[in-house]
């Protein structure tokens, strides 16, 4: 089988991995080449809480919710962005591995339009929130990943108009392992797997996961479920959710895999 591996770090746990878990992230990126994308949730919240800057959160149309982003929000993810790509390269070459960071809007990552219409104060608003779902990768501008080489992507974007914007790191990964024909995505979370009818769910096909994700699923998970349909459908072989090791996930001894 090949291992190659999208795999999305969630930025509410990353500072709590344990010392296993980077070990076994190590020896498989020694063995396996790997693309990493991050996440910024928690510590963006800490960040900004530090500065007195409360987390806004909006509504679009449709109902999907989305942090409020303006040039100053998209100013802190940066700054926290390297802090996050500092914390991970030291974890790795202290085993060993090289990391190279790269910020998606240097051509990476494009989004189409933004979203328009948001509820604001119950009212259905024109309003210029800096969000958008990734559109186009430009696979070209990544070196392809090898052995012992981990690529960490910030997956911030530019839209039409040139302008940086927030992206969903979920969906991000997604659209990266699709555009580098990568046959396995890992979405690391906080939680051990898909939940659905009382248990964790060790597999679920494709129309599984999206059921689940229409009935039960609920905030981060409804969003990894739409990231694993988006995978799929891009060609992505196997979509790994959960909280365990890299390995322990492609045993399937923790964790839930979406397959076609």
């Amino acid at each position: 089988m090949n291992a190659a591996s999208v795999i999305k770090l969630g930025g509410s746990q990353l500072e709590g991995m344990a010392t296993a878990w980077w070990d076994d992230f190590a020896s498989h990126a020694f063995t396996y080449p790997v693309i990493a994308v991050h996440g910024w949730s928690k510590p963006l919240r800490e960040f900004q809480q530090k500065k007195g800057v409360e987390t806004v959160l909006i509504t679009d149309r449709y109902g999907n919710q989305s942090r409020l982003t303006t040039q100053d929000v998209i100013d802190d993810i940066r700054h926290v962005s390297g802090v996050i790509a500092s914390s991970v390269c030291s974890q790795l070459r202290a085993r060993g591995i090289n990391l190279i960071h790269h910020f998606g809007t240097d051509g990476l990552l494009t989004t189409g339009p933004s979203e328009s219409k948001w509820w604001i104060n119950k009212k259905l608003t024109h309003f210029d929130n800096r969000v958008g779902p990734i559109d186009q990768v430009d696979s070209s501008l990544l070196p392809e990943p090898l052995p012992g080489t981990v690529h960490l992507i910030t997956p911030l974007a530019r839209n039409p108009e040139g302008l940086e914007v927030n992206t969903d790191a979920d969906r991000a990964a997604a659209a990266i392992a699709g555009a580098t024909a990568t046959p396995n995505l890992h979405l690391i979370t906080d939680v051990e797997g898909v939940i659905a009818d009382g248990k964790v769910q060790r597999q679920l096909s494709l129309a599984e996961a999206l059921r689940v994700r229409d009935t039960n699923a609920r905030g981060g998970m409804r969003k990894k479920l739409r990231a694993a349909g988006e995978a799929i459908e891009a060609g992505v072989e196997r979509v790994y959710i959960g909280s365990g090791t890299l390995t322990s996930l492609n045993s399937q001894k923790t964790g839930t895999v979406i397959s076609p």
